[in-house]
């Protein structure tokens, strides 16, 4: 770099990589910085063609080829877009992706670090502004905005500049520079991690509003897309708004996350050969990219160890040797995926055993009829546990199963009642019996979670060892329990519904049997009919 040169930090540059680059030179330079342009509301340095932005992520070429069709040909307007999809699934970097191969001007502002109304509409202006917070202005924003209505008329004013200033770039496309310039004259407001803005206080009124900016604006040249995790009917308000077209990206396969995962490997025989073990079972657990990668990093480790030359092709007397050397480590890092010890579960103990004795079988062969035939960690049964007794009891009687004796004071259960009170009862019963098991709210769950866990023959705190306690004595709720919740969700053992219209909050169902959750219950040794409500 030549001593005029000074280094060029971007609005999309991190604060960290901001300083370190700021720290390398003297400060009288780093204030002669360039000023932005509508060029810097592009994403990346250069362009990438169709092929490559496919290529980068495997298993999404048809929601790429989609969510591309839905922003429509250069100039044309769009219907605001609602993305949602699981965490860890490719929304945010395929969308930002997508801009960078189309070259089309955007706003993003992610609800992570623009974590209130104020900040977020202070950061939409600032980049339609062209405007760098630094030492000269005392790093504030160019307008201060706390209000809706404020944020409105300063909006139009800056999409209407930029939108001018695009259009004069297009009537100049025929001059050198214009490669350099955007592509149309649309400009998009991209809205990432859309479900924060729930925990809002005012989200009552914010996420109404950001749903109805399109109606509000009535610029033909604005995009909306807004990015969540949640899907749309979790957005429930009263005040009505026309709804996003919603697009949706699902979990990923196997086979997709196999690409991935290979995708950076040298050795991608050797690799190959380590996920035929391991894939598979961890699949079941969680699906999110970087807790899979997190995860099997050590193992794969523990999994070369063997080996002297890590570039070797391995043949099936080496791949049988390398499993063998692996085996014993497979089940206690899918228990610390969970943050759980291995020797918490019955099933952890017995395989010791096994291994002890030398003895190798397969999985199905070991287990009884009333034993799991799958593996789970301790507080994954416990929140199943929780969930089923939350479909299956009514929500009345949660104080007296749950209360401070653990749901052993059998005298407030065995009081005298009226022939009416007990007609009503039956009457109950056998309605909550025709509908099945009931939706509950997660604050129940919980709450029902930490009384099981706290009367049962098991501690939260001992699981969290090393790490953070699921519950301590405060009560606190440890947010790995509820990524739990969310992987139990994922198999299948909960389904997560939209929320009701008067709570607000989002509803679950356990779609478990009876005799499974008592085989559930018999691996942990949890007295169930003990809290289970029957006639």
């Amino acid at each position: 770099m030549s001593s005029e040169e000074s280094p060029q930090i971007t609005r999309r540059t991190t604060r960290l990589s901001a300083a370190n680059s700021e720290n390398a030179v003297d400060s009288s330079k780093s204030c002669a910085l360039k000023p932005l342009s509508v060029n810097d509301l592009l994403y990346g340095n250069s362009p990438i063609s169709l092929e490559e932005l496919i290529s980068s992520f495997p298993g999404r070429r048809g929601q790429i080829i989609e969510l591309m069709s839905l922003l429509g040909p250069v100039n044309s307007p769009m219907f605001p877009t609602f993305v949602y999809g699981g965490s860890s699934t490719g929304k945010t970097s395929i969308v930002l992706n997508i801009f960078r191969h189309l070259r089309r001007p955007f706003v993003y502002a992610s609800c992570i670090t623009c974590y209130s109304p104020r900040i977020l509409f202070e950061s939409i202006l600032n980049q339609l502004m062209l405007h760098r917070k630094s030492d000269s202005n005392g790093y504030s924003s160019i307008k201060r905005c706390d209000k809706p209505s404020d944020f409105v008329n300063l909006l139009r004013e800056a999409l209407s500049g930029v939108i001018g200033t695009l259009q004069g770039n297009a009537e100049k496309a025929g001059s050198k520079k214009a490669a350099r310039w955007p592509n149309g004259k649309m400009v998009y407001l991209i809205f990432d991690s859309l479900n924060l803005v729930k925990e809002w206080e005012k989200s009552s009124t914010i996420l109404p509003f950001l749903f109805n900016l399109y109606d509000i604006l009535r610029m033909p040249e604005v995009g909306l897309i807004f990015i969540s995790n949640n899907s749309l009917d979790t957005y429930y308000a009263d005040t009505g708004f026309v709804e996003p077209f919603p697009f949706h990206f699902p979990d990923y396969s196997e086979d997709d996350l196999r690409q991935i995962l290979l995708k950076h490997q040298v050795n991608k025989n050797l690799y190959s050969s380590f996920l035929d073990v391991v894939l598979r079972p961890f699949c079941r657990i969680t699906r999110r990219v970087n807790e899979l990668s997190t995860a099997l990093l050590p193992l794969f480790k523990k999994y070369c160890e063997p080996l002297g030359d890590l570039g070797a092709v391995p043949n099936e007397d080496m791949k049988r040797k390398l499993y063998g050397h692996l085996q014993r480590h497979i089940a206690p890092s899918l228990n610390e995926t969970f943050r759980v010890s291995a020797g918490l579960t019955s099933g952890a103990s017995r395989s010791k055993d096994n291994e002890r004795k030398g003895i190798v079988k397969k999985l199905e062969a070991c287990t009884s009829s009333n034993e799991l035939d799958f593996h789970m960690s301790t507080s994954a049964k416990f929140l199943l546990i929780s969930a089923f007794l939350a479909s299956r009891n009514p929500a009345t009687l949660d104080a007296s199963f749950f209360d401070s004796t653990g749901g052993s004071d059998n005298r407030k259960r065995k009081r005298k009642s009226s022939a009416k009170s007990l007609e009503q009862k039956e009457t109950a019963e056998q309605e909550l019996l025709m509908k099945g098991p009931g939706t509950f709210p997660l604050e129940r769950l919980l709450a029902i979670f930490q009384c099981l866990t706290s009367v049962a023959e098991y501690s939260p705190d001992v699981e969290g060892q090393g790490n953070r306690a699921t519950m301590g004595d405060s009560g606190y709720i440890g947010s790995h329990v509820l990524l739990q919740l969310s992987s139990l969700c994922n198999a299948n053992f909960i389904t997560k519904g939209g929320s009701c219209p008067l709570e607000g909050s989002t509803r679950y169902r356990s779609n478990v049997s009876e005799d499974m959750v008592l085989k559930v219950a018999r691996s942990v040794k949890f007295p169930l009919s003990k809290y289970l409500y029957r006639r």
